[in-house]
């Protein structure tokens, strides 16, 4: 019979998680799941949780929001690289953003992604790794990783007590009057290399961040390829506009932004430095250089069908 071991993050959605942990533990109940909860107790506690679980042989359900996920995500990719061949990844999205559930494709509430768990329908999913700053040996991401104004963003977000999508808009208006001037940035992709000053430059393997934001509409993260959306300086009044733009999914109408396809792509910061998040967690505050590399169908993750 299929084990799951659910890690809750009580810290989530500014301690929102941890109220809703009486009715999981129900709807889990109500589907006849064989669960056990597990609670977080500091940073980093899920990729402890979810290698041991993993290694044990239980399905992995991140109960939070993107941070919980990423850290889940990063704990079976130790245990894949320990030599555990299938790891399988659920989904209970109680956290602010939610982003990374949502751009696998699953449910958008969570009782329906507990149904998902309860139906055993998984697909494949790459991971990318990115190494730099903090993380020099790397670290996994499921979702995106964002450099320059994006970081900036989701560093701001993370102080506020707004949650979810306004959090992020918020966060990203005051950006504006911080993040100037933009750096000089060289990607260098698979044949391509692309140099100018950058608002930012975003490696998707989902579509969406900033629990709004559609950086890569038609992202696909099982296609074996990132989807990078790379947007030159403007001036301020044209931010805004740009603003607009990706909470719709049309930026890539504007000449100010480009969008690339690549496995594998290093990017420098020829002038000035690098803030670079990936799936919402810090890699740096400022770094000189990161190299980031996509692995092809790495785990499985619950879906509806």
């Amino acid at each position: 019979m299929n084990r799951f071991k659910v890690i809750l993050n009580p810290t989530s959605n500014k301690g929102g998680a941890e109220k809703l942990l009486p009715e999981i533990q129900q709807e889990l109940s109500n589907l006849s799941l064989d669960f056990e909860i597990v609670r977080t107790e500091y940073p980093g506690h899920a990729i402890e949780l979810a290698y041991q679980a993993a290694m044990d042989g239980f399905h992995v359900v991140a109960a939070g929001g993107d941070g919980t996920c990423n850290e889940v995500l990063n704990g079976l990719m130790l245990s894949r690289a320990a030599g555990n061949g299938k790891v399988t990844m659920g989904v209970i999205p109680i956290g602010r953003g939610n982003d990374f559930n949502y751009s696998m494709g699953n449910k958008v509430q969570w009782h329906e992604c507990c149904k998902v768990l309860a139906d055993g329908k998984t697909h494949k999913i790459d991971v990318g790794c990115v190494k730099g700053g903090l993380y020099p040996e790397g670290r996994y991401f499921g979702n995106g990783v964002g450099i320059g104004f994006d970081a900036v963003v989701g560093f701001i977000a993370a102080k506020q007590r707004l949650t979810g999508f306004l959090g992020y808009l918020v966060a990203a208006l005051r950006t504006m009057a911080l993040y100037s001037p933009a750096p000089v940035v060289e990607v260098n992709l698979e044949g391509e290399t692309l140099s100018q000053p950058s608002l930012m430059v975003t490696i998707m393997n989902g579509t969406r961040l900033g629990g709004g934001f559609m950086i890569a509409p038609k992202g696909n993260p099982s296609d074996g390829q990132f989807d990078l959306c790379i947007a030159r300086e403007v001036s301020r009044p044209k931010i805004l506009y740009l603003i607009t733009k990706f909470m719709q999914g049309t930026q890539y109408a504007h000449p100010a932004v480009v969008g690339r396809k690549s496995k594998k792509m290093t990017i420098k910061a020829l002038k000035g430095s690098l803030p670079v998040h990936a799936d919402g967690e810090t890699i740096a505050v400022e770094c000189p250089e990161i190299t980031i590399e996509l692995l092809p169908k790495q785990i499985d993750l619950f879906l509806p069908e």
